[in-house]
């Protein structure tokens, strides 16, 4: 009977890949009838965002600082072609200042962050890293919209697809979000972590490990994070994708891989950022 159900057991097992299981449970915090934001280079939250929308979502509707638009339509995803959605099929556009300023902090929408760094209380940094603001070891792409909406917004959830503890930091060089220690007007800090490795919450305010992803040890997010973690006393494995999101992810949202690029660096990245031009050139517009 044991091996019936073993052979049972690996027909049912679908294969899937780390930037797939994160698009899974990003899509797995959306809900019916949200407004959700994305920024700007961020497609593994783009493929989760789609993903939702295809499955228990249907009503979903799109903010992005991409064409600083608000859509409900949608296409696969792209590199250079990537404003085309939100120029041509967005419901109303708006200037990215009246976006910042105006849209996001009254609307509180759903949006995930990418932080560059992340302290214990979810305070985030997407200014530079290291040294002198005017010379920093590492200048990031900027705060943007980040310290308009992150003191009010109850809806602010995180993503970071390389854990480490340069990431997961004691202390941030530079700080543009605003987390659970030090709010103002009313905001409640990130609700949510999902990277490579996990996903976390925010129990009393400390970032709380909730989920291993297949694979991963306890031991190794406690060696890859720069402060204490809390252990979740319901701590189980992320259930994996099912077969119809990873065809969707591969065949429907994102069959060029462009959502790969967010857990890649160096050379690899580089030659799949060539890959992707390449094939979208022999497409007709």
């Amino acid at each position: 009977m044991y091996g019936v159900q073993g052979k049972l057991d690996k027909q049912l097992r679908v294969d899937f890949t780390l930037d797939e299981l994160i698009c899974v449970c990003i899509s797995r915090q959306i809900e019916d009838g949200e407004v959700v934001a994305q920024g700007i280079a961020t497609p593994l939250v783009a493929a989760g965002y789609l993903l939702a929308k295809c499955t228990h979502a249907p009503d979903l509707m799109f903010a992005s600082a991409i064409g600083q638009g608000i859509c409900c339509d949608w296409a696969p995803l792209g590199l250079s072609r990537v404003e085309g959605l939100w120029l041509d099929r967005a419901i109303r556009v708006f200037g990215f200042g009246r976006v910042v300023t105006e849209v996001l902090p009254r609307n509180h929408l759903k949006e995930f962050f990418r932080p560059g760094q992340v302290d214990a209380s979810g305070n985030f940094n997407n200014i530079a890293i290291g040294g002198d603001y005017l010379r920093p070891r590492l200048r990031l792409p900027g705060s943007g919209g980040i310290p308009d909406v992150t003191p009010t917004t109850n809806l602010a959830y995180l993503y970071v697809p390389r854990h480490s503890r340069a990431v997961f930091v004691p202390k941030l060089d530079y700080c543009s979000g605003i987390g659970h220690s030090s709010q103002r007007s009313g905001g409640s800090g990130p609700r949510y972590i999902v990277s490579n490795l996990g996903q976390f919450d925010f129990a009393d305010g400390h970032v709380r490990l909730t989920s291993l992803h297949p694979g991963v040890e306890v031991e190794r997010v406690v060696a890859k994070t720069g402060f204490g973690v809390q252990i979740a006393s319901g701590l189980h494995e992320t259930p994996p994708p099912n077969r119809e999101q990873v065809r969707l992810l591969r065949q429907e949202i994102d069959p060029l891989g462009v959502r790969r690029l967010e857990l890649l660096s160096g050379r690899a990245r580089q030659e799949l950022l060539y890959e992707i031009l390449e094939v979208e050139k022999k497409v007709p517009e």
